[in-house]
């Protein structure tokens, strides 16, 4: 079983982001990632770039549920 601890240390190794969130049972996992690397992308191409960051790591994960926001659209949702 993976720690979500150990998936948020993937994505820091490889991201830029302003916020990240990893929760999971060690099987599925739900990720919140909030970075300028989203702006002018589309939710396709935000799943695609979080996806090409983890790399072969990805098969470690049995399902990942993926939340993408720029910076204005996560200061929104308070």
């Amino acid at each position: 079983m993976l720690d979500p601890k150990l998936i948020e240390e993937w994505f820091k190794a490889v991201l830029d982001f302003e916020h990240l969130i990893v929760e999971g049972d060690g099987h599925h996992f739900e990720a919140t990632i909030v970075s300028k690397s989203f702006e002018g992308k589309n939710s396709l191409a935000r799943h695609r770039l979080v996806y090409q960051s983890l790399g072969e790591k990805l098969s470690e994960i049995h399902a990942l549920s993926i939340k993408a926001f720029t910076p204005v659209e996560f200061q929104n949702l308070a």
